[in-house]
């Protein structure tokens, strides 16, 4: 059976979502992000025209285009807009995968003729964009390289269809930073040699890429020549991972367990970037030594950040731990994932944090997940120092 994968991707999202509560903000260009010494989360297109990009640090955007107005982000409404819209198409396809916030793929293989699938996505953009006003474009072909490639093609606001035939013929001349998988690196060190289309991508032996760039080199390749058997993930928003402290003796020391917790933080959130999750929902849960159990939860903007976890839980901590009697459990659940790649909180990290966690992951993927970690999180008492 043929497959018909699509994938949906919402038009710059957040200022989509800004322009929902004030139409001033219609057709000026407009960034989304932290202040002076953070980067861009999101910005309009009409930024993006004098070279503005996401990640981007706000003094270099403002240099670029010194017009754009500036908006700190509401966290609320982009989760809850998201969770609007994921409800629409969830509730109209047999399979789809949540891929970020702003992202999804949907498996229409097998429910009727690769046209009456692409009418049928139609109709699916055309009741989001009811329900929510929000503008979002699409791509159905074979698989979900190929499609997404055409989301980003088919932007703003467009559709696009690209057959089994036609895949090659579509990819060839694009640029190899089309792939999904190739980042700055990987564009500059193929670059170097001459490779800069897909095409040229397409043709190289897989071995001379697989030594250039390990064992990634056959799946880029895969994805050059349009094949990608990946599929696409069942969304659920039951997913969440947890931890949890039974502690051998009750205890009421507060800057103990806050400790605890501030540690249980840091090795979920790894977790979570390890696996290219994010999350939107923080739950806390305190048992007394009577066995009485609490537990305390709170929506954040999607992240895997752990400063930015820790002091959500920290906070539920404090909130929720209002007896005086002794604890003998604590414990930490991120629930509402969804897969993304994005590491850092782009609203209020600055580039040097972002910097800083790219290093921290490289030394735990290195030397273990207890190799380094925040003053905070760590038991002084019982490391040794090196």
């Amino acid at each position: 059976m043929d497959r018909a994968i699509v994938h949906m991707d919402l038009d710059a999202f957040f200022v989509s979502c800004e322009r929902l509560n004030n139409s001033q903000l219609h057709g000026i260009p407009l960034i989304i992000g932290g202040g002076d010494r953070g980067v861009v989360a999101s910005c309009s297109y009409e930024a993006r025209k004098f070279g503005v990009r996401s990640a981007m640090p706000i003094r270099m955007a403002l240099r670029l285009c010194p017009e754009a107005k500036i908006i700190k982000g509401d966290y609320e409404l982009y989760s809850n807009l998201s969770h609007t819209v994921t409800d629409i198409i969830q509730e109209r396809v047999p399979v789809m995968e949540k891929a970020s916030i702003d992202e999804f793929y949907l498996d229409l293989s097998g429910m009727d003729k690769f046209f009456g699938c692409y009418q049928w996505t139609q109709e699916i953009v055309a009741a989001v964009h009811k329900e929510t006003g929000l503008p979002i474009s699409f791509a159905l072909s074979a698989n979900k390289t190929v499609s997404k490639i055409g989301t980003g093609e088919a932007k703003p606001a467009g559709k696009m269809e690209i057959r089994e035939t036609e895949i090659r013929p579509f990819l060839n001349p694009l640029s190899i930073r089309k792939i999904p998988m190739v980042g700055d690196k990987t564009f500059q060190l193929l670059s170097r040699v001459g490779v800069r289309t897909i095409r040229t991508l397409s043709e190289m032996p897989v071995l001379a890429l697989q030594q250039m760039i390990g064992n990634n080199g056959k799946e880029l390749w895969k994805k050059a020549n349009g094949i990608d058997e990946n599929p696409v993930i069942p969304y659920s928003e039951r997913k969440s991972i947890s931890t949890e402290d039974t502690f051998s003796k009750d205890t009421m020391d507060i800057p103990e367990l806050r400790r605890i917790l501030s540690g249980m933080s840091e090795k979920l959130a790894y977790q979570l970037r390890q696996e290219k999750w994010l999350t939107s929902t923080v739950v806390v849960k305190i048992r007394y030594a009577n066995f009485d159990t609490e537990t305390r939860q709170s929506r954040v903007a999607y992240t895997s950040a752990d400063h930015t976890l820790s002091r959500v839980a920290l906070e539920l901590f404090s909130r929720l731990y209002t007896r005086r009697m002794r604890i003998r459990l604590i414990g930490l659940r991120f629930t509402d994932l969804v897969h993304g790649n994005h590491q850092m909180n782009l609203f209020e990290d600055t580039e040097e944090q972002m910097n800083l966690y790219h290093t921290m992951d490289y030394l735990k993927n290195r030397f273990g997940a207890d190799a380094v970690g925040r003053a905070s999180g760590f038991d002084l008492e019982n490391k040794t120092t090196l």
